[in-house]
């Protein structure tokens, strides 16, 4: 079953059991998808990787809300988006562990054949794709940059 027919049963699913607040976020996701189609192009086909794509948008987008709301004072929107986030993290496959994420980068810098530091870029680029969703950005960058000053 592919990440947008997932999407497609939880939101039927949502509908029948008046889960209304998963359903709105569902719908919202659904919405940035048939945008990202439209973008693409008739015949192309979102993939997985594209689904998840929007899906940690969705995320980054509530978490940067979360921190202005934050700011502001305002509680009760900073746990409406909380909640969402944790609604949108469903859809994502589980976390890597500190080790798995480790274990990646050495192979990637290996493939690389990463020298030092300077070679940052070069692991970043090849490591991002292997996590998309099962780690933060600024995890990896750490993850490499402990990687590459210890080696």
């Amino acid at each position: 079953m592919t990440l947008q027919e997932r999407l497609v049963e939880e939101m039927k699913d949502a509908m029948r059991t008046g889960q209304a607040e998963k359903l709105s976020v569902i719908r919202m996701v659904r919405a940035s998808l048939k945008n990202r189609e439209i973008e693409r192009g008739k015949g192309k086909p979102l993939t997985d990787a594209d689904v998840m794509e929007v899906i940690l948008s969705g995320i980054k987008q509530r978490r940067e809300a979360i921190e202005q709301f934050g700011k502001g004072g305002r509680a009760d929107l900073v746990a409406k988006e909380e909640h969402e986030v944790a609604i949108l993290q469903t859809f994502l496959p589980p976390p890597l562990s500190g080790d798995e994420l480790a274990a990646l980068v050495r192979e990637a810098a290996a493939e690389v054949v990463a020298a030092g530091p300077k070679d940052m870029g070069k692991v970043m680029k090849a490591v991002l794709p292997r996590v998309a969703g099962r780690a933060e950005g600024g995890a990896v960058n750490a993850a490499v940059k402990r990687h590459l000053e210890g080696s």
